[in-house]
């Protein structure tokens, strides 16, 4: 039942919500955690950049193949399965629900939780490495120009969607640069507080979810969403994640992948980030619809741990089984 537990992230958030139900930052206090949020995102940008290593990168960047598959499953596979999903429209909720989830099948791969689950399963930790980083990295110029291209946003001025990529840049992708760039001054410093970066990642993501959620309440959120809203989030949550996982296991058993480049498939091609996809949403919609937008990616964000981490243990199990086998083999061949 392990792969039921609440991921520690999910319980703040859910926290950080009901703070934001209960307590919505009004008057002043608006503006204070605006500057608050700004501050923390670039500071988030900035140590996603130190932490990136170069040399990791190229280590794991010579398998085209693979991490052209998952950029195809990162941004145009699971775009087509969103889109199709509002095509459907099985269930009658609000518009933004339906926007939050093309929103949340844009986004880039998480970084840190599919790097850990490759290498629990067994799988290319190098491959994984470069493939996350660089759908991270390109997520910040796709994810915008998908939103303009797929979304009605800011239909009042044509100039909206290059607005939105230069505010993008300047709040996410500069920090990023920058960070990088000093990654051979503070490279050491930031490796060795590692556990650090983790808690600099979840406040600045738990400010701008606060943020969002009070604006979201003073607008009535909870009127409009109920527990069957949040029931069908979390069907539509687990179909999506279930058809891009066995798209993506079919793909790598019809491109005859390795079994550890297989690992890097399943975990890097059907993953989103949190923390690209929640401040990244607080630049592209307007503050009133951001708290029902990022609903179905803080969903969605804790069934592909759920999920993913089953997966993984399955695959080290089946890992350790076979290594025993392998040195089992010789064994028995000795003793005929």
């Amino acid at each position: 039942m392990g792969f039921l537990r609440l991921d520690p992230m999910m319980v703040k958030l859910i926290i950080t919500v009901l703070l934001a139900s209960f307590l919505p930052a009004k008057g002043i206090f608006v503006d204070i955690f605006s500057y608050l949020t700004t501050a923390a995102i670039a500071l988030l940008f900035f140590m996603h950049g130190a932490k990136l290593s170069r040399e990791k990168i190229i280590a794991g960047s010579s398998h085209w193949q693979l991490h052209l598959w998952i950029m195809f499953s990162t941004f145009v596979l699971f775009p087509l399965l969103g889109l199709l999903l509002v095509w459907w429209h099985p269930v009658n909720v609000g518009p933004e629900i339906y926007t939050g989830f093309i929103y949340l099948c844009i986004l880039p791969a998480t970084v840190q939780s599919a790097i850990a689950f490759t290498s629990m399963a067994g799988g290319n930790v190098a491959a994984a490495v470069c493939s996350a980083s660089a759908s991270s990295l390109l997520g910040v110029f796709i994810s915008p120009l998908l939103v303009n291209l797929v979304m009605d946003v800011h239909s009042n001025a044509p100039s909206d969607g290059l607005e939105q990529i230069g505010k993008i840049m300047l709040q996410l992708l500069v920090p990023f640069v920058l960070g990088h760039l000093s990654r051979r001054w503070i490279g050491a410093w930031v490796e060795k507080h590692r556990g650090l970066i983790g808690k600099t990642d979840q406040t600045s993501i738990l400010l701008v979810v606060y943020s969002a959620f009070s604006e979201a309440v003073i607008n009535g959120i909870w009127h409009r969403v109920g527990v069957d809203t949040l029931l069908w989030i979390l069907a539509g949550c687990v179909l999506l994640l279930t058809a891009v996982l066995l798209i993506n296991l079919l793909a790598s058993r019809l491109f005859r992948f390795k079994r550890a480049d297989e690992i890097v498939v399943l975990f890097c091609g059907s993953k989103k980030s949190l923390a690209n996809g929640v401040p990244m949403a607080n630049i592209l919609f307007p503050a009133s619809s951001v708290g029902m937008i990022v609903l179905p990616l803080m969903i969605f964000h804790q069934v592909q741990l759920m999920v993913c981490s089953f997966i993984a243990g399955r695959y080290k199990k089946s890992g350790e089984k076979l290594q025993a086998q392998q040195v089992k083999a010789p064994v028995m061949e000795s003793q005929k």
